[in-house]
């Protein structure tokens, strides 16, 4: 199997990854996936798609991450695991859709309004 790429995107976060067959190493902006994000949490998230088609130890997934957080990061890069997956064998798509691994979460932050605190929050009405 030769390098398969892909991007995943999630808020203002954009994963692009590169996955080889391996051991299952997966390094994030040259550094390992426990040091990168060191709640167990994430990296449940970014594992998911990968322990649903049980080929946890079988590739390496180079990702460069940048823009967001912390939680849309590790979304965009489960998306881009997804899509890299069904790049690699075409019949896991259907599992990976039903767990909706290869759904982009469009949602965004909606922009601030002037005359407004925040994008719907408005500064107190008074009569008097």
């Amino acid at each position: 199997m030769e390098m398969v790429n892909a991007l995943g995107r999630r808020k203002s976060a954009v994963a692009r990854i590169f996955v080889t067959e391996g051991t299952g190493k997966i390094t994030i902006n040259k550094k390992d996936l426990q040091v990168y994000f060191p709640s167990s949490i994430l990296q449940y998230v970014v594992k998911q798609p990968l322990a649903a088609l049980d080929v946890v130890e079988k590739y390496d997934i180079k990702v460069n991450l940048n823009g967001g957080g912390y939680t849309g990061q590790s979304q965009a890069l489960r998306l881009a695991i997804a899509r890299a997956l069904v790049k690699i064998n075409a019949d896991d798509k259907k599992a990976l859709r039903a767990e909706g691994f290869l759904t982009r979460d469009a949602r965004e932050v909606e922009r601030k309004k002037p005359g407004q605190p925040k994008a719907r929050r408005r500064f107190q009405f008074s009569k008097r």
